[in-house]
């Protein structure tokens, strides 16, 4: 009788998934809403507005002529865009590579630091809050060959005056050490951040399986650091080659182009006396193109270390 009972049963009914409302779904949405306008109105307009500008010839800034790809073949048989690149290469390999390499030596002695954190942390991260403006002009103030207050200090212990901004090569280091001055507290809070993550039982137990401390940093640390540090090498990548406001106050691009960098390539193309739109745009269409391939590159290879 159970038997039958059980065979006539009707089948369980499955439990109806409960509906979601629409305001629910529509809220996150809603909330992204105003940052996607302003997003879309002041970055993704303005790059397809110059795109579109690349395509036109201005010579005066107010008349508009169709160029094609006229702007892009002038901007290729340019002296001065090569010297610029070239530039710009050099600046980029420097910039990123020296500083990764400062700041996670940075990251690592101030994640090891037992007194004062705060203090010191506070110091390196300082020149990241102060506007770039301020800082070329108060480096370039620093760095006179006549009265500078480092070839002062130099001059006082019988070091003769050093042209930190009259010399090209010279010139380009000034620039460089000055960027990493001045991001180089940005990037070091980043891996800080990632060090902090990082399991202390790992140390522990490397300690006591008789591990020095070199030996910690290159099989925990640096495996484990490795996400955190692909994070910075894109964007100190990234912001090399948007380099500008520190580098046209510290030295104007020169000296004799020396300093000069895509960026401002661009912006003497767009604000000089012809004031050519159309190749400032072209210029703009190009470093858009460097710095997305180099992005690219960069992730892929971070991708593979990490399969591996």
């Amino acid at each position: 009788m159970t038997a039958a009972t059980a065979s006539t049963a009707a089948p369980a009914r499955p439990s109806r998934r409960r509906r979601v409302p629409w305001s629910l779904k529509a809220a996150p949405y809603l909330f992204l809403l105003p940052n996607m306008v302003i997003f879309g109105l002041f970055t993704i307009w303005p790059a397809i507005s110059g795109f579109n500008i690349s395509l036109y010839s201005s010579r005066n800034g107010r008349t508009f002529e169709w160029a094609g790809t006229g702007n892009f073949e002038r901007i290729f048989s340019d002296a001065e865009f090569y010297q610029a690149l070239f530039n710009t290469i050099v600046f980029v390999l420097a910039f990123v590579g020296l500083g990764v390499c400062i700041a996670v030596v940075l990251a690592v002695l101030l994640n090891a630091q037992g007194f004062g954190k705060s203090f010191f942390r506070s110091v390196f991260f300082l020149p990241v809050l102060l506007s770039p403006v301020v800082v070329g002009i108060v480096w370039r103030w620093l760095l006179e060959r006549n009265g500078g207050l480092v070839n002062e200090a130099l001059g006082a212990i019988g070091i003769p005056a050093v042209p930190w901004l009259v010399d090209p090569q010279l010139a380009m280091v000034s620039v460089i050490a000055v960027s990493l001055w001045t991001n180089v507290g940005f990037y070091t809070m980043i891996l800080l951040a990632g060090l902090q993550s990082i399991d202390p039982n790992l140390y522990e137990a490397a300690s006591l399986n008789g591990a020095s401390h070199l030996q910690q940093f290159r099989s925990i640390t640096l495996p484990m650091l490795a996400p955190t540090t692909m994070v910075v090498l894109i964007l100190s990548t990234i912001h090399g080659f948007q380099a500008f406001d520190v580098i046209y106050n510290l030295t104007g691009g020169g000296p004799v182009g020396a300093t000069t960098l895509l960026v401002q390539y661009v912006y003497d193309n767009a604000f000089g006396p012809s004031m050519q739109y159309g190749m400032a745009a072209a210029g703009s269409v190009v470093l858009f193109v460097i710095v997305m391939c180099f992005t690219l590159l960069n992730w892929l290879l971070g991708r593979r270390a990490e399969a591996v």
